[in-house]
């Protein structure tokens, strides 16, 4: 995959809800209800990363989990990390 230019990165964090650029990383933290439902809302986004054959970093701290998403091999962002958030936002 090739890496998104600043210009790509800067549209397409503009396109998907609540992620914010750390480097050559995106990541989203969100709150939910309690340790199940978190643990539940990480199954769901493991099913569409396997789907994509894309996985992020997942931290599960009780009721808040954070992702975080890059491609490890392209060295940074490409367009698999955007389509992949794009799809975890809409669970």
């Amino acid at each position: 995959m090739e890496l998104l230019s600043e210009k790509a990165i800067t549209e397409k964090l503009a396109s998907v809800s609540d992620w914010t650029r750390e480097g050559k990383e995106i990541r989203k933290t969100l709150e939910l209800e309690d340790f199940v439902h978190s643990a539940g809302y990480v199954v769901s986004v493991a099913l569409l990363a396997e789907k994509a054959d894309h996985h992020p970093d997942i931290d599960i701290r009780w009721n808040r989990v954070t992702l975080t998403l890059s491609t490890h091999s392209a060295g940074g962002l490409t367009e698999k990390d955007f389509a992949l958030a794009a799809k975890i936002d809409a669970l």
